[in-house]
């Protein structure tokens, strides 16, 4: 049974590349970065071998396979649901032994590209102990404890969660929290970045290594690399009770795994909670009862209730920290402000394609593409201007630069009135492969076409085109502390983004009076 469902597994992948061809690149894409980032690891291990210091060698081989465990343990928290072939709840109506089907689930898991990666990466990091052969075999042991507890800690997480993430408010919250981890990470790395490159103690730094490392060591996320260190020191009691630590972890996490799964085939996720009713129409019934503000208040709803909206929202205040957690001063993160406003105007160039087939009400109905495109813009205006003028302020307060406050507004306004302009075209030509509704905001749908990807970049080079009269003058007003300057160009940014996003709107509007049922029958092949 164990061997079926590893043929099964591989059976799927098989099936799934010949479906398409962009099945094979995205395949063979994710490989590329695979072998890229083992390459770098490789690297580091290779360069860590030689190194005599054997505290040193323990300490980075813990601190990395800590992250590497946890990377296991957290990424079906991120992106829940991308690998579902071998769900249990699909085998609740076949009479498989519980036991054989956690078996041969666990070996299927290192089927693909980050299972051969950590099983070549955590094999190479045996080498790394040659100079002391008493070592090799506890680093053996701990290598193979070590892919067992990524694993089954991996489908442990997400089998005994699933209850809890069926919800796709729950799903909301989780992604959400692990971005913000994932953002903390990122601002920490580059503080520690700016901080090397001012000349940071690196005595510090490796006592702050050491430190970390002894306190992962007992935990089960270091002890499969710190064991290998004590048993080249001499210390094989100590080595001994790491191993302990690490084998209890699994065989803890094993049972976790099999309740959660005995439960799963007994009690399947529902899809939706029991009892939930709709009440009233929501923005539809409180809007004016308007084709373009019905338009408008649909895309309310998707900002409000969508996380692929959502992700979209984000870049709003995770831009200009950033580039502060990266050393940036003031007039770099200063220009976050109509780069984030260029990002939100231009997500509306794949409204059509988050829609997906739900299109088909507006093609149906015989609606205008005037009153769709306006509609979608006025839903995104009424929600994001506010939340411009507020980034603008306080990132201008934050850094002490309210004298050029004017300019960096006049900036924000006039690129995202143009890129919704630009966007409003561009969204009725073509549409992309987009994660449907529902599937997780961060998974990435691969098929892509050429045509779709140059649309998107060579509109995005025009709306920046035609926004470049009022950045120019924002930079020159920041330059030249010129506030007259900045007036001219809150004005410019006004007048000349709402009259190009006029254009726009009717020009899209236009393409979408002809291109409406093409467009849905392009939705409807890319399901």
């Amino acid at each position: 049974m164990v061997a079926h469902l590893l043929r099964l597994k591989l059976l799927l992948l098989r099936n799934g590349l010949r479906r398409s061809p962009w099945q094979v690149v995205g395949l063979l894409l994710a490989l590329l970065y695979g072998l890229v980032a083992l390459v770098l690891v490789l690297a580091g291990i290779a360069g860590l071998a030689v190194v005599e210091d054997v505290g040193l060698r323990r300490d980075v081989l813990v601190a990395g396979g800590a992250l590497l465990v946890l990377g296991w343990a957290l990424l079906p928290l991120v992106a829940f649901g991308v690998d579902a072939t071998l769900d249990p709840a699909r085998f609740t109506l076949f009479p498989v032994p519980r036991r054989q089907l956690l078996a041969g689930l666990a070996l299927a898991g290192l089927v693909g590209v980050p299972g051969f990666v950590t099983v070549v990466t955590v094999a190479a990091s045996v080498v790394v102990w040659w100079r002391q052969p008493q070592a090799l075999p506890v680093a053996a042991v701990g290598a193979v404890l070590a892919v067992a507890l990524c694993v089954v800690g991996s489908r442990a997480t997400t089998t005994a969660l699933a209850p809890a993430l069926s919800g796709r408010r729950s799903r909301e919250v989780v992604g959400v929290v692990a971005v913000v981890l994932a953002v903390g990470v990122y601002i920490g790395f580059g503080r520690l970045t700016q901080g090397l490159g001012e000349g940071v103690d690196v005595a510090g730094l490796r006592g702050l290594l050491a430190d970390l490392a002894a306190v992962l060591a007992w935990t089960p996320f270091g002890a499969a690399w710190a064991a290998p260190a004590d048993a080249a020191q001499g210390r094989w009691g100590t080595a001994a009770a790491r191993l302990l630590v690490l084998a209890a972890a699994v065989a803890v996490l094993t049972v976790v795994w099999d309740r959660a799964m005995a439960h799963a085939l007994v009690r399947p996720a529902a899809s939706a909670p029991a009892g939930a009713v709709a009440r009233g129409l929501g923005l539809l019934g409180r809007l004016p009862a308007t084709p373009t503000w019905a338009v408008a208040a649909r895309c309310l709803t998707y900002w409000r209730r969508d996380p692929r909206y959502a992700l979209s929202v984000l870049v709003v205040p995770v831009l200009p920290v950033v580039l502060w957690a990266f050393g940036a001063g003031a007039y770099g993160v200063l220009a976050t402000v109509p780069l984030a406003a260029f990002l939100l105007g231009w997500s509306v160039s794949q409204d059509v394609s988050f829609d997906g087939t739900a299109f088909w009400l507006h093609v149906s109905a015989g609606l205008r593409g005037r009153d769709d495109r306006a509609g979608r813009v006025l839903g995104v205006g009424l929600l994001l201007v506010p939340l411009l003028v507020v980034l603008a302020v306080v990132v201008a307060l934050l850094t002490g630069s309210a004298r050029h406050l004017p300019a960096v507004l006049g900036a924000a306004l006039g690129t995202c009135l143009t890129a919704l302009g630009v966007a409003s075209v561009v969204s009725a030509l073509l549409v992309t492969r987009v994660q449907q509704a529902g599937e997780s905001a961060f998974t990435t749908r691969q098929g892509a076409s050429l045509a779709a990807v140059v649309s998107q970049l060579g509109g995005m080079t025009v709306g920046l085109v035609l926004a470049a009269p009022e950045l120019v003058l924002a930079v020159l007003a920041v330059a030249w502390s010129s506030a007259p300057l900045g007036w001219v160009a809150l004005l410019v940014g006004a007048v000349l983004g709402g009259l190009l996003l006029v254009v726009g709107v009717r020009w899209g509007g236009h393409l979408l009076d002809r291109r409406a049922p093409r467009l849905l029958q392009a939705l409807v092949t890319m399901r």
